[in-house]
Order: C-alpha cells, then sequence, then structure tokens
C-alpha cells in the first residue's frame, strides 16, 4: 500500500487569542523545544509514511520556516518528502483562499493524483498525539472500507465542538453528527484523522456543486458517504489531546511536568522519538540561587530564581529571585529581578520588568472581552510585550503582542482588564 499523508495546518487558531497572532497554530511553541505540528510530522515518519504534504494559509512564513525542506524528519528526500502547499489567489476558479478541510483537498486533487498513492490519510496538524498509522491503514484495509475515521471516546462535556457518531457492532458508522448542541448523540469522537481511498476521496469531492459545496469533512463529506459507501470507525485509545483552547493549551503543557503520572505523554520514548527543528543553543545553566522543581527547562535557559511546576522554551531567563509558578513561557522571555510570574502563558520576546507580579491575588474576574476564552485565572502575554517594573497585574488579564511599557497605565491591572 502507498498511502500519502495530507496535513492540514492552516488554522487560524483563533480560541488561543495571542499566541496565534503572528503564526499559524500548527506553528505555536508547544512542551518547551516543540512546535504542535512536530508531533503529526513525528507519527508520519516513524510510522513509515514518507510522503507528506503540508496544507497551509493562514500566517504559513513561521510554519514554513519550521519545516523548511523536512530534514529534522527525514524528509528532505528525492523521492517523496514533504511539499509545502499553499493557496493562492488568481483568476482560474480554483485559485482561491481555502474555505475548509475538504475544499482544501479539492484545491490540491491535482498534486494528489500526481503521487499515485493507494490511499490517502488525511491529518490535523494542531493536536498533541502519538499514533502508528500502520494499524489503522491495515485495519482500512481489511475492512475493505472506503472510509476510515479515527475515533475515541471523549467526556460529555466536549462532544459539542466534535464530530460524534454511531456505529454498529462491526464499528460501520451508520451516523455521523457534526459538533452536535444535543448530548444524547454519544461519546465517540472523530479525532480529524481520515483514510481514504483514494479513488473514492477524487469522486466525491469533485462531485459538490455550487448549490452543495464540499467545505468540510466533518459537515458535507462525511455524512453523504455514510449511506453510499463503506465508512468505519477505527478505535484508539492512546494519547490524543486537542489543545485548541488557552485553558487546554496550559493543562496539557504542565501534565507534563508531574513526574508521577503514566497517562501523559512520554517525550522520553527511544522508540517514538518526536523530532523537532532545534537551533544551537548553550546547556541550561542554573545560579547559586536557583531551584527547580517538576519542570521542563529548555536548552538556552539561564535560571537564576525559583521555577515550580513550569515550562520555559529556549532562551528564558529568570533573574535572581524571580519566582515562575505553573506557568508556560516561550522562547527568550527575561524575567527580571525578584518578578513573580503565577499561572501566565507569556510568548516568545517578552520582557517583565524588576518586581512585577504578574497573575496577582484570588479575584477570577473574566476577561472582559474574552469572557468565554479567559475565565480559569490564567493570565496570557502576547509577543513582545515590554511590562514596565513595579506592576500588580492580576488574572484573566490579556496583554496583546508587542505594547510597550507607555501602554501599562498605573501600578495595577486588574484582574479581568485587556492592555
Amino acid at each position: 500500500m502507498h498511502p500519502l499523508a495530507v496535513l492540514m495546518a492552516g488554522g487560524a487558531g483563533s480560541r488561543l487569542t495571542v499566541l496565534s497572532d503572528k503564526r499559524a497554530k500548527p506553528a505555536v511553541p508547544f512542551a518547551g523545544k516543540y512546535r504542535i505540528i512536530d508531533f503529526t510530522l513525528s507519527n508520519c515518519v516513524n510510522s513509515g509514511i514518507y510522503d507528506v504534504a503540508v496544507l497551509t494559509q493562514y500566517r504559513p512564513h513561521s510554519l514554513n520556516a519550521h519545516i523548511g525542506i523536512g530534514k529534522p524528519w527525514d524528509l528532505d528526500r528525492q523521492r517523496g518528502g514533504v511539499h509545502l502547499r499553499q493557496p493562492y489567489q488568481g483568476s482560474s476558479a480554483d485559485m482561491d483562499w481555502y474555505r475548509g478541510t475538504a475544499d482544501a483537498v479539492t484545491r490540491n486533487l491535482d498534486f494528489i493524483q500526481e503521487q499515485e498513492p493507494d490511499v490517502v490519510l488525511i491529518l490535523s496538524g494542531d493536536h498533541i498525539y502519538k499514533m502508528d498509522y500502520r494499524p489503522m491503514l491495515a485495519y482500512h484495509e481489511d475492512k475493505g472500507a472506503d472510509l476510515t475515521v479515527a475515533v475515541m471516546n471523549v467526556p460529555l462535556e466536549e462532544t459539542h465542538r466534535l464530530g460524534i457518531m454511531t456505529v454498529n457492532r462491526n464499528m460501520r458508522i451508520i451516523e455521523f453528527h457534526e459538533k452536535p448542541k444535543d448530548r444524547d448523540k454519544g461519546t465517540l469522537a472523530s479525532m480529524g484523522i481520515y483514510v481514504f481511498n483514494t479513488e473514492v476521496l477524487v469522486e466525491r469531492l469533485t462531485e459538490g456543486s455550487a448549490e452543495a459545496p464540499r467545505i468540510d469533512f466533518g459537515k458535507d463529506v462525511i455524512p453523504s458517504m455514510i449511506e453510499r459507501d463503506k465508512v468505519y470507525a477505527y478505535p484508539f485509545e492512546g494519547y490524543w489531546v486537542d489543545v485548541g483552547t488557552l485553558q487546554s493549551y496550559w493543562e496539557t503543557n504542565l501534565a507534563l511536568t508531574d513526574p508521577l503520572s503514566d497517562s501523559t505523554l512520554n517525550l522520553h520514548d527511544p522508540k517514538w522519538i518526536i523530532h523537532t527543528r532545534s537551533e544551537e543553543r548553550p546547556p541550561v545553566k542554573l545560579g547559586p540561587q536557583a531551584q527547580v522543581v517538576n519542570s521542563l527547562i529548555s536548552n538556552g535557559c539561564v535560571v537564576r530564581g525559583r521555577v515550580e511546576r513550569s515550562v520555559l522554551s529556549p532562551g528564558v531567563y529568570v533573574s535572581p529571585g524571580a519566582l515562575v509558578r505553573e506557568s508556560v513561557i516561550i522562547n527568550d522571555t527575561w524575567i527580571g529581578p525578584g518578578a513573580v510570574v503565577d499561572r501566565a502563558i507569556v510568548d516568545e520576546n517578552v520582557v517583565i520588568g524588576t518586581g512585577t507580579y504578574l497573575g496577582y491575588g484570588e479575584d477570577l474576574t473574566p476577561n472582559r472581552e474574552m469572557p468565554d476564552k479567559l475565565n480559569t485565572g490564567i493570565t496570557v502575554v502576547g509577543a513582545g510585550a515590554q511590562i514596565p517594573g513595579g506592576l500588580r497585574i492580576g488574572r484573566n488579564v490579556l496583554i496583546h503582542s508587542d505594547r510597550l511599557e507607555s501602554d501599562f497605565p498605573g501600578a495595577e491591572i486588574t484582574s479581568g482588564e485587556t492592555v
């Protein structure tokens, strides 16, 4: 069997707010040294799949620079390898921005057919998981399926934002509900991982019309295939997390610092290496006052203060007397002497001035601009922000990218505010 993997990596990731201001969601740093897309790319090469197309759209520059010719993943091959595909505008009807997942694949059908794959493995580039795709491909072949959907059981409260399905005793899908409002459809959810027979994929995508366009797999393609094609569910019981919200992103990162948990992602498995593009950075340096407890500290970091249950990306500097607690700190951020960062996500190249307290107090007033996204006490700082010293900044505060010291009025920013 000759599979072609197609990674959907064009999402804006709006639920991650300022973390996706300057980059696509799959390019957001995760677990210190990695990017979100590293996990799907690594799954491909660890599964022996070296023919990979990455469909980009929203702010693709950082993603393109990160992937390059695919060398860190052994995808820089003369045959096969990684292909970065992004939309463009022109006079032809097929030259426009992607409108959805199925539309993105439709606009790349010529490329897919040129590769002559037996099956097309459609993957999301913005989930954190470890999966060997080979058993799923074998399952698809054994079932004689036209389409196989990877599924797993999820908590009932998560079903409203996923594709939920019903199957018979042979795991054939008999009902599919995309993001159902009612919670009586079950808890068997699509992981956004599909195996299509190439011929069937081409037929189903090209039979769409102006009146019934094929825009999304979940809304337009899969429901229409259930009655006419052989559509099966492939049960998956391993590690898989959608880090599409600030809360999930923060929780998933911090879970990696737990030394006693067996349910988290194992980044130290020599049999399943997570590959990434790494800059040449010096080793971690701990000063004489440094204290590090249950944390991930990446290369190039200098710690002279205290770090508790936190994740530090490459190049972070923690000054003497500073405290970082239950936070995710992204590349090259500088935390000044005596500063406190508590339950926060801080993007790259941020300066936190001397004595500033980021994440102060117990007031959990939701963010006034984004109450649905910032309401659990996490404070978020966008890339390049320059926070002056001596400030007291509450919880659920949103600080936009590139804010200057002059943008911070007074000595206190109360919980729920936005700068």
